[in-house]
């Protein structure tokens, strides 16, 4: 089982990040969501991965720590208000730029020309 948590955290920590390096705004947003997933994960695992444990010390001899499972409750909640928050921010953004770009470039310029310009200084 720890085998299967630790590939699923990577595979989320990997893929997070990979649509964080995109220059669109909703991958942008799909991997800081994955990111957000990654890190639930891993604060979840870190209560033990007891199957059947209960969360009382001293009553079984196998127990589960119901801190990690209130910490990640609460990232999720917190996750999905950010997650909504920013959705809103890129349909505004795409609204008033018509572009989804989050580079800061505007996607019909040239990258040649641009740096020929700052060179130069005209």
């Amino acid at each position: 089982m720890e085998l299967a948590f630790a590939l699923a955290i990577g595979a989320l920590t990997a893929s997070g990040v990979y649509l964080l390096l995109r220059a669109r705004t909703f991958p942008v947003v799909v991997g800081l969501t994955l990111l957000s997933y990654g890190v639930n994960l891993f604060l979840f695992s870190s209560g033990r991965l007891v199957t059947g444990g209960q969360p009382i010390i001293g009553s079984t001899a196998a127990y589960s720590d119901p801190l990690p499972q209130a910490l990640v409750l609460t990232a999720i909640v917190i996750g999905f208000a950010m997650t909504a928050f920013v959705v809103v921010l890129a349909l505004r953004n795409l609204a008033d730029n018509d572009d989804d770009h989050v580079d800061g470039r505007q996607s019909g310029t040239d990258s040649k020309q641009d740096s020929a310009e700052e060179v130069t200084g005209k």
